[in-house]
Protein backbone atom coordinates (compact mmCIF):
# COMPACT_ATOMS: atom_id res chain seq x y z
CA UNK A 1 0.00 0.00 0.00
CA UNK A 2 1.10 3.69 -0.56
CA UNK A 3 1.61 5.75 1.82
CA UNK A 4 0.80 9.41 0.21
CA UNK A 5 0.22 12.46 2.08
CA UNK A 6 -0.27 15.97 1.45
CA UNK A 7 2.45 18.55 2.71
CA UNK A 8 2.99 22.34 3.39
CA UNK A 9 4.16 23.51 -0.13
CA UNK A 10 5.96 26.40 -0.92
CA UNK A 11 4.90 27.62 -4.07
CA UNK A 12 5.37 31.16 -6.32
CA UNK A 13 2.59 34.17 -5.79
CA UNK A 14 0.04 33.22 -8.77
CA UNK A 15 1.22 35.95 -10.54
CA UNK A 16 4.70 34.83 -10.62
CA UNK A 17 3.85 31.59 -11.53
CA UNK A 18 4.10 31.76 -15.25
CA UNK A 19 7.41 32.76 -14.76
CA UNK A 20 8.67 30.81 -12.40
CA UNK A 21 7.69 27.21 -13.75
CA UNK A 22 10.66 25.46 -16.15
CA UNK A 23 10.93 22.45 -17.40
CA UNK A 24 13.27 20.01 -15.18
CA UNK A 25 16.47 20.71 -15.36
CA UNK A 26 18.36 17.64 -17.26
CA UNK A 27 16.20 18.62 -20.10
CA UNK A 28 18.89 21.18 -20.89
CA UNK A 29 22.63 20.71 -21.42
CA UNK A 30 24.30 24.05 -19.98
CA UNK A 31 24.62 25.46 -23.10
CA UNK A 32 20.39 25.53 -23.55
CA UNK A 33 19.97 26.24 -19.74
CA UNK A 34 22.33 29.81 -20.21
CA UNK A 35 19.77 30.78 -23.36
CA UNK A 36 16.84 30.06 -21.14
CA UNK A 37 17.29 32.06 -18.49
CA UNK A 38 18.57 34.90 -20.39
CA UNK A 39 15.21 34.80 -22.47
CA UNK A 40 13.59 33.98 -19.15
CA UNK A 41 15.72 35.61 -16.00
CA UNK A 42 12.70 34.89 -13.23
CA UNK A 43 12.97 31.08 -14.78
CA UNK A 44 13.00 28.42 -11.95
CA UNK A 45 16.04 26.68 -13.86
CA UNK A 46 18.64 28.98 -12.27
CA UNK A 47 17.75 27.77 -9.15
CA UNK A 48 17.99 23.58 -10.22
CA UNK A 49 20.45 24.16 -12.79
CA UNK A 50 23.06 27.03 -11.35
CA UNK A 51 26.01 26.03 -13.61
CA UNK A 52 24.63 28.01 -16.56
CA UNK A 53 24.03 31.45 -14.50
CA UNK A 54 28.52 30.62 -13.33
CA UNK A 55 31.58 31.55 -15.72
CA UNK A 56 32.28 28.51 -17.81
CA UNK A 57 35.31 27.54 -15.79
CA UNK A 58 33.34 26.73 -12.86
CA UNK A 59 32.26 22.99 -12.85
CA UNK A 60 29.23 21.89 -13.08
CA UNK A 61 29.68 19.68 -9.91
CA UNK A 62 31.43 22.38 -7.85
CA UNK A 63 30.27 23.49 -4.69
CA UNK A 64 29.72 26.56 -5.47
CA UNK A 65 27.50 25.46 -7.85
CA UNK A 66 24.90 24.46 -5.20
CA UNK A 67 25.72 27.54 -3.15
CA UNK A 68 24.39 30.05 -5.50
CA UNK A 69 21.65 27.16 -5.94
CA UNK A 70 20.70 28.04 -2.48
CA UNK A 71 21.64 31.81 -2.77
CA UNK A 72 19.27 32.54 -5.77
CA UNK A 73 16.40 31.01 -3.84
CA UNK A 74 16.56 32.75 -0.88
CA UNK A 75 16.81 35.62 -2.89
CA UNK A 76 13.59 35.29 -4.39
CA UNK A 77 11.59 34.14 -1.11
CA UNK A 78 12.71 38.00 0.83
CA UNK A 79 11.45 39.13 -2.94
CA UNK A 80 7.96 37.72 -2.19
CA UNK A 81 8.61 35.53 -5.14
CA UNK A 82 7.28 32.72 -2.96
CA UNK A 83 5.09 31.76 -0.30
CA UNK A 84 4.58 29.13 2.10
CA UNK A 85 0.97 27.35 2.80
CA UNK A 86 0.37 27.27 6.47
CA UNK A 87 -0.64 24.20 6.72
CA UNK A 88 -0.77 20.35 4.78
CA UNK A 89 -2.83 20.25 1.50
CA UNK A 90 -2.56 17.72 -1.41
CA UNK A 91 -2.82 19.88 -5.30
CA UNK A 92 -4.02 18.98 -8.36
CA UNK A 93 -1.96 19.55 -11.43
CA UNK A 94 -3.31 19.20 -15.22
CA UNK A 95 -1.16 19.80 -18.02
CA UNK A 96 -2.98 20.09 -21.65
CA UNK A 97 -0.91 19.55 -24.77
CA UNK A 98 -2.24 19.51 -28.08
CA UNK A 99 -6.24 19.19 -27.10
CA UNK A 100 -4.79 16.00 -24.67
CA UNK A 101 -5.14 16.38 -20.90
CA UNK A 102 -2.90 14.91 -17.94
CA UNK A 103 -4.44 15.55 -15.07
CA UNK A 104 -2.22 14.47 -11.76
CA UNK A 105 -2.16 14.60 -7.24
CA UNK A 106 0.62 16.55 -6.01
CA UNK A 107 1.43 14.85 -2.91
CA UNK A 108 4.46 13.59 -0.72
CA UNK A 109 5.42 10.04 -0.35
CA UNK A 110 7.22 8.23 2.10
CA UNK A 111 11.11 7.26 1.20
CA UNK A 112 9.82 3.81 2.90
CA UNK A 113 7.44 3.07 -0.49
CA UNK A 114 10.74 3.24 -2.43
CA UNK A 115 12.76 1.34 -0.80
CA UNK A 116 10.02 -1.64 0.24
CA UNK A 117 9.52 -1.70 -3.80
CA UNK A 118 5.70 -0.01 -3.67
CA UNK A 119 6.99 2.99 -5.60
CA UNK A 120 8.98 1.28 -8.56
CA UNK A 121 11.78 1.91 -11.16
CA UNK A 122 12.78 1.06 -14.50
CA UNK A 123 15.87 3.07 -14.84
CA UNK A 124 19.54 2.86 -13.79
CA UNK A 125 21.20 6.23 -12.58
CA UNK A 126 24.39 7.41 -12.55
CA UNK A 127 26.92 7.80 -9.36
CA UNK A 128 28.12 11.74 -10.75
CA UNK A 129 23.98 12.85 -11.31
CA UNK A 130 22.68 11.18 -8.20
CA UNK A 131 25.42 13.21 -6.13
CA UNK A 132 24.53 16.41 -7.93
CA UNK A 133 20.79 15.55 -6.50
CA UNK A 134 22.01 14.73 -3.34
CA UNK A 135 23.87 18.11 -3.38
CA UNK A 136 21.50 20.54 -4.86
CA UNK A 137 18.70 18.92 -2.21
CA UNK A 138 20.81 19.36 0.93
CA UNK A 139 21.89 22.44 0.50
CA UNK A 140 19.17 24.27 -0.45
CA UNK A 141 16.88 22.08 2.34
CA UNK A 142 14.36 21.76 -0.13
CA UNK A 143 13.04 19.35 -2.81
CA UNK A 144 12.39 21.27 -5.81
CA UNK A 145 11.76 19.31 -8.27
CA UNK A 146 8.08 16.39 -8.19
CA UNK A 147 9.44 13.00 -9.31
CA UNK A 148 7.19 12.06 -12.37
CA UNK A 149 5.41 9.12 -11.43
CA UNK A 150 2.22 6.90 -12.53
CA UNK A 151 -0.40 4.37 -11.24
CA UNK A 152 -2.51 2.13 -12.78
CA UNK A 153 -5.94 3.78 -13.63
CA UNK A 154 -8.10 3.98 -10.85
CA UNK A 155 -11.82 5.16 -10.99
CA UNK A 156 -12.01 6.40 -7.61
CA UNK A 157 -8.60 9.02 -7.75
CA UNK A 158 -10.30 10.08 -11.26
CA UNK A 159 -13.57 11.25 -9.47
CA UNK A 160 -11.62 13.21 -7.15
CA UNK A 161 -9.73 15.40 -9.04
CA UNK A 162 -12.43 15.35 -11.78
CA UNK A 163 -14.55 17.13 -9.09
CA UNK A 164 -11.88 18.85 -7.56
CA UNK A 165 -11.58 20.62 -10.65
CA UNK A 166 -15.04 21.52 -11.36
CA UNK A 167 -15.64 22.49 -7.96
CA UNK A 168 -12.30 24.89 -6.71
CA UNK A 169 -10.80 27.91 -8.57
CA UNK A 170 -7.61 27.20 -9.87
CA UNK A 171 -4.42 28.76 -8.40
CA UNK A 172 -2.35 28.88 -11.41
CA UNK A 173 -3.99 28.74 -14.90
CA UNK A 174 -1.36 29.77 -17.50
CA UNK A 175 0.27 28.75 -21.19
CA UNK A 176 4.05 28.25 -21.18
CA UNK A 177 6.32 29.60 -23.73
CA UNK A 178 5.90 25.86 -25.61
CA UNK A 179 1.95 26.15 -25.94
CA UNK A 180 1.75 23.65 -22.84
CA UNK A 181 -1.54 24.98 -20.59
CA UNK A 182 -0.97 24.52 -16.95
CA UNK A 183 -3.78 24.65 -14.44
CA UNK A 184 -3.26 23.68 -10.07
CA UNK A 185 -6.22 23.53 -7.90
CA UNK A 186 -5.46 22.89 -4.11
CA UNK A 187 -7.45 20.55 -2.16
CA UNK A 188 -8.74 22.38 0.55
CA UNK A 189 -11.66 19.91 1.72
CA UNK A 190 -10.12 17.50 4.93
CA UNK A 191 -12.77 15.12 3.98
CA UNK A 192 -11.54 14.85 0.43
CA UNK A 193 -7.58 14.62 1.45
CA UNK A 194 -8.70 11.41 3.65
CA UNK A 195 -10.53 9.95 0.19
CA UNK A 196 -7.31 10.80 -1.44
CA UNK A 197 -4.71 9.25 1.12
CA UNK A 198 -7.23 5.79 1.46
CA UNK A 199 -7.12 5.87 -2.18
CA UNK A 200 -3.35 5.36 -2.70
CA UNK A 201 -3.23 3.33 0.14
CA UNK A 202 -5.10 0.63 -2.14
CA UNK A 203 -2.60 0.78 -5.32
CA UNK A 204 0.34 -1.59 -4.40
CA UNK A 205 2.49 0.03 -6.90
CA UNK A 206 3.30 3.60 -8.12
CA UNK A 207 5.81 3.51 -11.20
CA UNK A 208 8.71 6.65 -11.27
CA UNK A 209 7.99 7.51 -14.85
CA UNK A 210 10.56 10.67 -14.81
CA UNK A 211 12.85 11.03 -11.94
CA UNK A 212 15.20 8.43 -10.71
CA UNK A 213 18.16 10.68 -9.79
CA UNK A 214 16.07 12.84 -7.77
CA UNK A 215 14.11 10.31 -6.15
CA UNK A 216 17.16 7.87 -5.14
CA UNK A 217 18.80 11.29 -3.98
CA UNK A 218 15.89 12.43 -1.74
CA UNK A 219 15.76 8.71 -0.71
CA UNK A 220 19.55 9.06 0.23
CA UNK A 221 18.91 11.90 1.94
CA UNK A 222 15.66 11.22 3.75
CA UNK A 223 16.63 7.87 5.22
CA UNK A 224 19.72 9.45 6.77
CA UNK A 225 18.08 12.18 8.38
CA UNK A 226 14.41 11.26 8.93
CA UNK A 227 11.82 13.92 9.84
CA UNK A 228 10.24 16.02 7.03
CA UNK A 229 12.96 14.88 4.88
CA UNK A 230 11.64 11.44 5.58
CA UNK A 231 8.90 12.12 2.67
CA UNK A 232 9.61 13.18 -0.97
CA UNK A 233 7.62 14.89 -3.42
CA UNK A 234 5.78 13.67 -6.25
CA UNK A 235 2.85 14.17 -8.83
CA UNK A 236 1.21 10.90 -9.92
CA UNK A 237 -0.68 11.05 -13.03
CA UNK A 238 -2.95 7.77 -14.06
CA UNK A 239 -1.07 5.75 -16.55
CA UNK A 240 -4.08 5.97 -19.48
CA UNK A 241 -3.43 9.69 -19.80
CA UNK A 242 0.47 9.29 -20.13
CA UNK A 243 1.85 9.74 -23.62
CA UNK A 244 5.54 8.20 -23.97
CA UNK A 245 7.81 9.16 -26.91
CA UNK A 246 10.66 7.86 -28.99
CA UNK A 247 14.14 8.07 -27.17
CA UNK A 248 16.69 8.41 -29.95
CA UNK A 249 20.32 8.05 -29.92
CA UNK A 250 23.11 9.51 -32.18
CA UNK A 251 26.60 7.84 -32.27
CA UNK A 252 29.37 10.19 -32.98
CA UNK A 253 31.45 8.16 -35.68
CA UNK A 254 30.97 4.76 -37.46
CA UNK A 255 34.08 3.28 -35.51
CA UNK A 256 36.23 3.15 -37.89
CA UNK A 257 33.86 1.62 -40.79
CA UNK A 258 33.50 2.30 -43.92
CA UNK A 259 29.98 2.58 -45.06
CA UNK A 260 29.63 -0.47 -47.15
CA UNK A 261 31.27 -2.39 -44.26
CA UNK A 262 28.87 -1.21 -41.30
CA UNK A 263 25.97 -1.45 -43.80
CA UNK A 264 26.86 -5.27 -44.37
CA UNK A 265 27.58 -6.03 -40.79
CA UNK A 266 24.13 -4.15 -39.49
CA UNK A 267 22.74 -6.76 -42.30
CA UNK A 268 23.55 -10.12 -40.56
CA UNK A 269 20.56 -8.84 -37.89
CA UNK A 270 18.82 -6.18 -39.61
CA UNK A 271 16.54 -5.98 -42.48
CA UNK A 272 18.17 -3.15 -44.26
CA UNK A 273 16.09 -0.64 -46.60
CA UNK A 274 17.33 2.76 -48.12
CA UNK A 275 14.21 5.31 -48.23
CA UNK A 276 16.05 8.38 -49.53
CA UNK A 277 16.95 11.93 -47.97
CA UNK A 278 13.78 12.53 -46.34
CA UNK A 279 13.48 11.53 -42.46
CA UNK A 280 11.60 8.79 -41.69
CA UNK A 281 9.88 7.09 -38.03
CA UNK A 282 9.52 3.46 -37.42
CA UNK A 283 6.19 2.58 -38.07
CA UNK A 284 5.98 -0.68 -35.43
CA UNK A 285 8.06 -2.23 -32.83
CA UNK A 286 11.07 -3.65 -34.36
CA UNK A 287 11.80 -1.56 -36.99
CA UNK A 288 14.39 1.43 -36.60
CA UNK A 289 15.74 4.23 -38.48
CA UNK A 290 19.00 5.24 -39.53
CA UNK A 291 20.78 8.24 -40.50
CA UNK A 292 24.09 8.03 -42.33
CA UNK A 293 26.36 9.82 -44.82
CA UNK A 294 23.04 12.13 -45.89
CA UNK A 295 20.56 9.16 -46.39
CA UNK A 296 17.85 7.49 -44.13
CA UNK A 297 17.41 3.33 -43.77
CA UNK A 298 14.68 1.25 -42.45
CA UNK A 299 16.10 -0.96 -40.28
CA UNK A 300 14.33 -4.18 -39.16
CA UNK A 301 14.68 -6.92 -36.95
CA UNK A 302 15.28 -10.09 -38.20
CA UNK A 303 13.10 -12.83 -36.91
CA UNK A 304 13.95 -14.88 -33.70
CA UNK A 305 16.03 -12.49 -32.54
CA UNK A 306 13.77 -11.01 -30.08
CA UNK A 307 14.36 -13.04 -26.82
CA UNK A 308 11.10 -14.03 -24.01
CA UNK A 309 12.62 -11.19 -21.70
CA UNK A 310 11.47 -7.52 -20.33
CA UNK A 311 14.48 -6.02 -20.42
CA UNK A 312 16.50 -8.26 -23.39
CA UNK A 313 13.21 -8.28 -25.64
CA UNK A 314 13.13 -4.36 -25.59
CA UNK A 315 13.78 -2.18 -29.08
CA UNK A 316 16.27 0.05 -26.98
CA UNK A 317 17.93 -3.44 -25.59
CA UNK A 318 18.28 -5.03 -29.02
CA UNK A 319 19.68 -2.26 -30.57
CA UNK A 320 22.74 -1.82 -28.44
CA UNK A 321 22.86 -5.86 -28.12
CA UNK A 322 22.70 -6.16 -31.97
CA UNK A 323 23.65 -2.87 -33.06
CA UNK A 324 25.10 -0.19 -31.12
CA UNK A 325 27.99 -2.65 -28.52
CA UNK A 326 29.25 -5.59 -31.25
CA UNK A 327 29.37 -2.96 -34.19
CA UNK A 328 29.87 0.56 -33.26
CA UNK A 329 31.85 -0.45 -29.84
CA UNK A 330 29.14 1.33 -27.12
CA UNK A 331 30.07 -0.78 -24.37
CA UNK A 332 28.28 1.15 -21.88
CA UNK A 333 25.94 4.13 -22.82
CA UNK A 334 25.75 5.44 -19.31
CA UNK A 335 29.43 6.27 -19.66
CA UNK A 336 30.69 6.64 -23.39
CA UNK A 337 31.03 9.95 -24.32
CA UNK A 338 30.46 9.10 -28.37
CA UNK A 339 26.90 8.58 -27.36
CA UNK A 340 24.00 11.25 -27.31
CA UNK A 341 20.34 11.20 -26.51
CA UNK A 342 17.89 12.76 -28.22
CA UNK A 343 14.24 13.29 -26.89
CA UNK A 344 11.41 12.55 -29.04
CA UNK A 345 10.20 15.89 -28.71
CA UNK A 346 12.69 16.66 -31.05
CA UNK A 347 12.44 16.22 -34.87
CA UNK A 348 14.12 13.72 -36.84
CA UNK A 349 16.22 16.82 -38.07
CA UNK A 350 18.03 17.10 -35.13
CA UNK A 351 19.58 13.54 -35.56
CA UNK A 352 20.59 14.50 -39.02
CA UNK A 353 21.94 17.90 -37.36
CA UNK A 354 24.13 16.08 -34.81
CA UNK A 355 24.93 13.09 -36.99
CA UNK A 356 26.14 15.78 -39.91
CA UNK A 357 27.89 18.17 -36.89
CA UNK A 358 30.23 15.09 -36.20
CA UNK A 359 31.70 14.89 -39.80
CA UNK A 360 35.75 15.60 -39.69
CA UNK A 361 39.02 14.56 -41.12
CA UNK A 362 39.27 12.02 -38.36
CA UNK A 363 35.23 10.64 -39.17
CA UNK A 364 34.54 11.69 -42.69
CA UNK A 365 31.05 10.08 -42.80
CA UNK A 366 29.90 12.18 -39.80
CA UNK A 367 27.64 10.40 -37.16
CA UNK A 368 25.18 7.77 -37.38
CA UNK A 369 22.08 8.54 -35.83
CA UNK A 370 18.81 6.05 -35.02
CA UNK A 371 15.11 6.60 -33.97
CA UNK A 372 13.18 4.17 -32.19
CA UNK A 373 9.53 2.75 -32.26
CA UNK A 374 8.28 4.24 -28.48
CA UNK A 375 7.93 2.13 -25.80
CA UNK A 376 4.96 0.94 -24.12
CA UNK A 377 3.82 1.56 -20.70
CA UNK A 378 2.99 -1.64 -20.53
CA UNK A 379 6.81 -2.76 -20.95
CA UNK A 380 7.72 -0.33 -18.59
CA UNK A 381 5.46 -1.46 -16.13
CA UNK A 382 6.33 -5.07 -17.28
CA UNK A 383 10.27 -4.44 -16.23
CA UNK A 384 9.54 -2.11 -13.27
CA UNK A 385 7.19 -5.21 -11.79
CA UNK A 386 10.10 -7.59 -12.06
CA UNK A 387 12.33 -5.73 -10.43
CA UNK A 388 14.49 -5.21 -13.63
CA UNK A 389 15.59 -2.03 -15.13
CA UNK A 390 15.78 -0.55 -18.57
CA UNK A 391 18.24 0.74 -20.43
CA UNK A 392 19.50 4.53 -19.82
CA UNK A 393 17.17 6.78 -21.60
CA UNK A 394 14.58 4.26 -22.94
CA UNK A 395 11.05 6.52 -22.40
CA UNK A 396 10.29 10.15 -22.85
CA UNK A 397 7.38 11.36 -21.52
CA UNK A 398 5.71 14.26 -22.82
CA UNK A 399 4.51 16.91 -21.68
CA UNK A 400 6.45 17.08 -18.39
CA UNK A 401 5.76 18.77 -15.14
CA UNK A 402 7.08 21.94 -14.60
CA UNK A 403 9.81 22.71 -11.82
CA UNK A 404 9.22 25.59 -9.43
CA UNK A 405 5.35 25.00 -9.19
CA UNK A 406 5.84 22.77 -5.91
CA UNK A 407 8.70 22.47 -3.11
CA UNK A 408 9.13 20.63 -0.44
CA UNK A 409 11.04 21.80 2.96
CA UNK A 410 13.08 19.38 4.34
Amino acid sequence: MADVKPFICCRPHADQAAMVAALPYDVFNREEAAVEITRNPRSFLRIDKSCAVLPDEIDEYDPRVYERSAELFKNDQQAGVFIDEDEEHYFVYRLVKDGLAQTGIVSCIAVSDFENGVLKQHENIQSKKLEDRICHIDTLRAQTGPIFVAYKAQEELDTITRQTTEAEAPLYDFVSDDGIRHTVWRVDDKGVEDSISDRFAELDSLYIVDGHHRASAAVRIGTKEGGKAGRFLIIAFPADQLRILDYNRVVADTNGLTKAELLEQIAVSFSVEKTGADPVKPLQKGEFSMYLDREWYRLSIHKGLRPHDPVQGLDVSLLHDLLLKPILGIDDPRTSERISFVGGVRSLKELEHQAEAARSDDSPLGGVSFALYPCSLDELFAVADAGRLMPPKSTWFEPKPRSGLFIHRI
